[in-house]
């Protein structure tokens, strides 16, 4: 967090911060309560924030709650990440016709997103898609321009969830770099919440000019500063504290594949949800006449049996143990020599959305010998 420029919201302040993006041309994007989930959708008002409303959860469980105070932002991640709208789910890539005429629409502009409430989790998550998909040798272009477009509000974290470890993976609770403002929402028994706004960008510090707003005082610094200190020591998980890379490499034949591949259903949930997950496949399609074809590119799972297809030799990894060993060992391991950082961020979202329960950290704690 930036401690050179501080200043002070109130929830009136906050409206007007969602009214303004609105105005700028922003379709704002932030945490919504809907279908007894806390989803991550467009906002026509601060209004539509889940004022008051909490998240229980733990392996294989997610209930949300009433909390008793006004807090917008007083829950743990949801069962989506900020992904699917920098890297859809789904997005059509050609279109053409029998006689040859591509009738492909003309590469709409990016929408120009603002997202409010990226926790630091999810904020790192936006920094290793940016690694993997817009600065590698080969950038997927619709992402760098919508992640181009893109004006972050982040918010720290002061109240960790259950399967909360960001912490142990050096991502949380206090969000890093990559935001344009960022918010610690502040209750401290006021009838409504106060926002400490830091600035990231010239562009978060012209927003903020134009918003009713209070400098700081220091005892308001250091009360939010303190906040998400402590949040640090109330992690509801923990990796171990090992080299996961080199406990990975260790780990290849442990008994332990074998075991949590009893449990797992290779459904794909935790690559779904997860922030970072990012492989895709392709699928051409026609109309019933042959005159039209088109071709998507979806979001793929390397928990799929046919995701190592190769043709006249079938499927690569063909157990559930070989999948699931792929994708953490990946995950936590291989990930640092392909791209040179991990792909856990520790938001726990793998967890929550595990039919069975399933937990890396108890994974991998019990591979370290300390579970």
């Amino acid at each position: 967090m930036s401690g050179d420029a501080t200043a002070l919201l109130d929830t009136a302040g906050l409206h007007r911060l969602v009214e303004l993006l609105i105005e700028q041309g922003y379709r704002v994007i932030g945490p919504t309560l809907r279908d007894d989930a806390i989803v991550l959708a467009e906002l026509e008002s601060a209004h539509d924030l889940p004022r008051g409303w909490g998240v229980d959860v733990g392996p294989g469980h997610y209930r949300v709650r009433r909390r008793g105070d006004d807090a917008a932002f007083g829950h743990s991640a949801g069962p989506q990440s900020w992904k699917q709208f920098l890297h859809p789910p789904r997005q059509r890539l050609w279109a053409g016709t029998r006689d040859g005429v591509g009738d492909s629409e003309p590469d709409a502009e990016a929408p120009r997103y603002a997202f409010l409430g990226v926790r630091g989790c999810d904020l790192a998550a936006i920094a290793t898609l940016d690694r993997v998909l817009g600065r590698g040798e080969y950038p997927d272009h619709s992402f760098v321009g919508r992640r181009r477009r893109l004006f972050v509000v982040a918010v720290n974290c002061t109240e960790p969830g259950g399967l909360c470890f960001c912490a142990s993976m050096g991502t949380g609770p206090a969000v890093g770099p990559g935001y344009d403002l960022a918010l610690t929402e502040r209750l401290d028994g006021r009838q409504a919440p106060s926002y400490l706004v830091d600035v990231g960008t010239p562009e978060g510090a012209e927003v903020l000019a134009a918003l009713p707003h209070r400098a700081a005082g220091g005892d308001d610094v250091r009360g939010a500063r303190c906040q998400v200190e402590a949040a640090a020591q109330h992690m509801g998980r923990r990796m171990p504290r090992a080299d996961l890379r080199d406990l990975l490499i260790r780990s290849r034949e442990s008994p332990q594949w074998d075991e949590v591949a009893s449990r797992c259903l290779t459904c794909g949930n935790c690559t779904m949800v997860c922030p970072t997950c990012f492989c895709t496949s392709t699928e051409d399609v026609s109309d019933l006449t042959g005159e039209h074809a088109e071709r998507w590119r979806q979001w793929a799972s390397c928990f799929e049996f046919d995701f190592t297809y190769i043709h006249g030799a079938g499927s690569v990894r063909r157990s559930g143990a070989s999948r699931y060993r792929h994708w953490l060992t990946h995950k936590l391991g291989t990930w640092h020599d392909q791209f040179g950082m991990s792909g856990c961020v520790g938001c726990g979202r793998c967890i929550a959305w595990c039919p069975t329960g399933i937990d890396i950290t108890e994974e991998m704690n019990k591979m370290a010998g300390d579970g």
